[in-house]
């Protein structure tokens, strides 16, 4: 690295200001770490493609309060269809206060993101690429493109697929590299609805990766395959999808005004490593996989909320030893459940007769209440279980948005801290009370005398007995004050 004055007085830097590295910054402020982020790009994705928040993703939004805040810029849509496209209904009664996805446009949540992050005092650099970095026992030195050097205790990469931070630091990316492409978008038409819904039933016999969808407003959602097209690096036009509508389809079906337009690979990807030292990787930069269930931007957010207080607690002081690590223990799994999810979502998309034969009999299978709520479940993260050791079905898992006396349970995390539920009217947070909330609520909507909520919202410990209380505080908040 180049001999210039280094830039001291970080905390964290952040590399990538998408939905992951805002989330993450966020998260880092309810705690008064001082957090750079660094941004590639010189002004915000201007490119329109809708998302899915899942059920998930907006349970974390409620618990900071942000839900509110997003809802005007999305449409809701039924928790339904979202595993291989087989349109089954959405189960019943999903326990969740937030049971339906809402389709927003990407750039709208980066944009909310970025300024919930800056409204809790986060610093955002564009047109700052990171080019090197080194790493010591106190800290890591970042080189941007200009040469500009800064120093923080931590670095995060939230730099996407091609990550810059995790090619640094030299960890492995293996899975597959891309073999099928396709091409999706939002985009008006110019023929009726049932010659649209003729011809897409009698195409998709043989072309399992097509569809045209109506999303209301007139538009309809676009998904061709994308073989023969050049550059994939090049953005694609309207007239790249009325070619490959009209060779699948012999017809374009007068596709026009679209409202966004994307290309995507089937490449899928997990990071060997989601930490060297006091480096650590999230979103895209630690995973990648198909759209198919939309989960991908979903998976970055949860990242970062698993990983924000603890990093956190790191830098405050009073992380216990082994903390920071379960970030990885964590989170890399359930990255390989997406992964293996989407590899198996695009194998049911195959003409093939194996893979339409398969497709017919999950598409039977879902017919049973609890096949259909298990994959939805896992698409929409909510049957996501981390591995606290034995203990209650729900140890590990996150609790719904209960009522409680103060009103619902979301609304009392908002400051990314613990939280004891006591039903009892017994248990205290002691020496853990700058680090964990109590509620003693005798009438809380959850069957159990008493638990432990992590600040990501995840049951931490069950139970009524103090003293095994008090290890499980031990466990994940530190030494007593």
């Amino acid at each position: 690295m180049h001999s210039q004055q280094v830039t001291t007085d970080l905390d964290v830097i952040i590399a990538g200001c998408g939905p992951t590295g805002a989330m993450l910054a966020a998260e880092l402020r309810l705690h008064d770490v001082r957090v750079l982020v660094l941004e590639k790009a010189t002004e915000p994705t201007s490119f329109v493609r809708v998302v899915g928040l899942h059920i998930r993703s907006l349970e974390l939004m409620a618990m900071r309060g942000l839900l509110d805040r997003v809802l005007p810029h999305g449409r809701r849509r039924p928790a339904a269809g979202f595993f291989a496209a087989i349109p089954k209904p959405a189960p019943r009664n999903l326990d969740s206060a937030y049971a339906y996805l809402l389709g927003i446009p990407q750039p709208v949540v980066e944009r909310l993101l970025a300024e919930h992050a800056i409204d809790l005092g986060a610093q955002v650099r564009r047109g700052c690429a990171v080019t090197g970095l080194e790493q010591d026992d106190a800290g890591v030195t970042v080189e941007l493109a200009g040469g500009e050097r800064l120093r923080s205790r931590y670095l995060v990469g939230c730099d996407g697929g091609r990550s810059t931070v995790r090619k640094l630091l030299g960890v492995g990316f293996p899975g597959e590299p891309s073999r099928t492409e396709t091409l999706m978008g939002e985009m008006e038409v110019g023929v009726p609805h049932e010659e649209i819904a003729a011809r897409v039933t009698e195409i998709r016999e043989t072309h399992r990766p097509f569809w045209l969808r109506p999303h209301g407003g007139g538009s309809y959602g676009v998904v061709v395959p994308a073989a023969g097209l050049g550059d994939r690096a090049e953005p694609p036009t309207l007239e790249d999808f009325r070619r490959q509508l009209r060779a699948v389809a012999g017809t374009d079906f007068g596709v026009h005004s679209p409202r966004w337009m994307s290309r995507f690979g089937d490449a899928t990807r997990l990071a060997e490593r989601y930490r060297v030292g006091r480096v650590l990787l999230a979103g895209d930069a630690a995973h990648i996989h198909p759209p198919t269930g939309g989960q991908g931007l979903n998976l970055g957010v949860q990242d970062a909320f698993n990983l924000g207080w603890k990093l956190a607690a790191q830098i405050r002081g009073w992380a216990p030893e082994p903390l920071l690590d379960t970030y990885q223990a964590e989170r890399r799994p359930v990255a390989e459940d997406v992964l293996d999810n989407t590899r198996a979502q695009m194998a049911l998309a195959s003409a093939e007769p194996g893979a339409q034969a398969m497709r017919r009999l999950l598409t039977e299978l879902m017919d049973f209440d609890e096949v259909n709520r298990h994959l939805i479940e896992k698409i929409t993260a909510i049957g996501v279980r981390y591995d606290f050791g034995d203990g209650p079905d729900l140890l590990g898992r996150r609790l719904r948005d209960i009522d409680v006396a103060q009103g619902r349970l979301y609304g009392l995390l908002r400051r990314g801290r613990g939280l004891l539920l006591d039903r009892t009217g017994r248990l205290t947070a002691g020496g853990w009370s700058d680090r964990v909330d109590h509620l003693p609520d005798p009438t809380a909507d959850v069957d159990v005398p008493g638990l432990l909520l992590r600040p990501d919202g995840h049951v931490a410990w069950i139970g009524d007995d103090q003293s095994h209380l008090d290890d499980h505080l031990s466990r994940w908040f530190g030494r007593p004050r």
